[in-house]
């Protein structure tokens, strides 16, 4: 295959070190067979164009174009559309637009059967996620959905029925599984070199860039989003449950916004703030989008279709999602868990501690050492890369690091191999898996590819977390109906 694209998700996110490879460390990437002569490919359409989309049309149209095609375009807003439609035809070679045809939400099922659709990639918004995975699942056609898998459990349990009731595969793009570091402490516990798992302590913090741009977007809102406990702590609580090969049994939360928002403005008197980044100076909370050519494009020169902002103020009314969260989650082969997410923390990464009964595992990771401010009074997202900046990095260097220490002896490094692609390093192998699963050569003794009712238990979590904070009580995950034991 060709050298995969590096394409940035999130242009506010970390692009550390271990996301340079493009080859990848031993053992990190599968073997995949040669595809059969005359196999016809699969026929994609993508249903949501925004951001997240452009993974997926990158590698439909680039790594993976012998074995699936991009057919259609499906959202509510044609800007968006056109502009994946250029980049298509440009990744194409067809020198204009690709022209495929476009839907809208509401002809999910006439687009399948008028573009003979074999599979939809879903990267809508969160809230959205269970109805299209129905609708798409009854139409015909199997699914690959961006975490998390729904925001309720009445969601969730729409999909359960749905896989049941129609046989069609749906796929969970838990990258975060993907990166060696994570993927090195699953071999790790998986090994016994710790014995049988009694607690985790897991500790993320997102930056004040990275951080503050959920509360930006329509994340900012807990009915779209679920709450950061969803929409962002579905990729952990998914690396726990996969990392102890075990199920949530019993969740209790504490949770507030206590950073972010109008009224934590106005207490610590940052005066009066503008509605949106576009066009501020000198503000390192301002997200301007003319900027960054891709955001322009996907949202700047597209909001007239819809009106939606994409670089509100992070200090404006209408936020009701948490920026600080605390949990305590039991699993039901008896180990426990301590959480934390903090969404304003000046460095960006997470710390896992392990403790089993012959000893403990820690992986610690640093994505973005500082968030430091230019004399522009723009964010530097790359604080290495400025001359000027002082030595923040030095002090916190971007990295990871596992260590193994047993009962008795001393501490020991493990080898982290180099990933591929973003997000640690695990996005391009987990594209090989979305795409080209079916050509695998033996199985994933790490069992990375994720299912339906691994999204459900990942959510389960979150769910129960919300429902904790609104009773103040600890909640049971069979109290959810979903049916998520081993």
């Amino acid at each position: 295959m060709t050298e995969p694209a590096l394409t940035d998700q999130n242009p506010t996110a970390p692009r550390p070190s271990t996301s340079s490879s493009t080859t990848g460390g031993p053992g990190v990437v599968p073997s995949f067979a040669d595809v059969p002569a005359g196999r016809p490919r699969t026929r994609f359409a993508v249903v949501g164009t925004g951001h997240r989309a452009g993974m997926y049309v990158t590698a439909i149209t680039g790594d993976h174009a012998d074995v699936a095609e991009l057919v259609a375009w499906c959202d509510t807003n044609p800007g968006r559309m056109d502009f994946y439609d250029a980049e298509a035809g440009a990744a194409l070679g067809l020198g204009g637009p690709a022209g495929l045809p476009q839907y809208g939400p509401e002809d999910l099922e006439r687009m399948v059967a008028e573009q003979r659709v074999d599979a939809v990639v879903v990267t809508t918004p969160d809230f959205t996620h269970a109805e299209l995975v129905a609708r798409a699942q009854a139409a015909g056609v199997d699914v690959v959905v961006e975490k998390p898998l729904a925001t309720t459990a009445e969601g969730c349990r729409t999909i359960i029925e749905s896989v049941a009731a129609t046989g069609r595969d749906l796929t969970m793009t838990f990258n975060y599984r993907y990166a060696p570091r994570n993927s090195s402490l699953r071999e790790v516990i998986a090994s016994g070199a710790i014995g049988t798992p009694t607690s985790v302590h897991f500790e993320w913090v997102l930056d004040t860039v990275h951080g503050a741009d959920y509360f930006r977007r329509w994340h900012r809102r807990q009915r779209n989003s679920g709450s950061l406990l969803i929409h962002k702590a579905a990729h952990h609580f998914d690396l726990v449950n996969w990392w102890l090969d075990d199920a949530p049994a019993r969740v209790f939360a504490s949770a507030g916004l206590q950073f972010y928002g109008d009224e934590n403005a106005a207490e610590r008197g940052l005066g009066e703030r503008p509605e949106r980044g576009t066009g501020v100076t000198g503000d390192p909370w301002a997200l301007d989008l003319t900027r960054d050519p891709r955001l322009q494009a996907l949202y700047l020169d597209s909001e007239h279709h819809d009106g939606y902002l994409r670089d509100r103020d992070v200090f404006t009314p209408g936020i009701d999602i948490h920026d600080n969260m605390a949990l305590v989650v039991d699993y039901r082969r008896g180990a426990r868990m301590s959480y934390s997410l903090n969404a304003h923390s000046p460095w960006e990464g997470y710390n896992v501690a392990v403790n089993g009964t012959q000893g403990r595992a820690e992986l610690t990771v640093v994505e973005r050492g500082a968030v430091e401010v230019a004399p522009d009074g723009r964010v530097v997202l790359d604080a290495s890369a400025n001359p000027e900046a002082p030595g923040a990095t030095a002090s916190r260097p971007e990295g990871e690091r596992l260590l193994v220490q047993r009962h008795w002896e001393p501490a020991r490094d493990v080898a982290i191999p180099a990933g591929i692609g973003g997000h640690g390093g695990g996005d391009a192998i987990l594209l090989m898996d979305v795409f080209r699963r079916d050509l695998r050569l033996g199985p994933d003794p790490l069992g990375r590819a994720a299912g339906y009712l691994d999204g459900v238990r990942a959510v389960a979590v979150g769910v129960a977390a919300n429902q904790s904070l609104a009773t103040g009580r600890a909640v049971g995950i069979d109290e959810l109906g979903l049916g998520v034991e081993l």
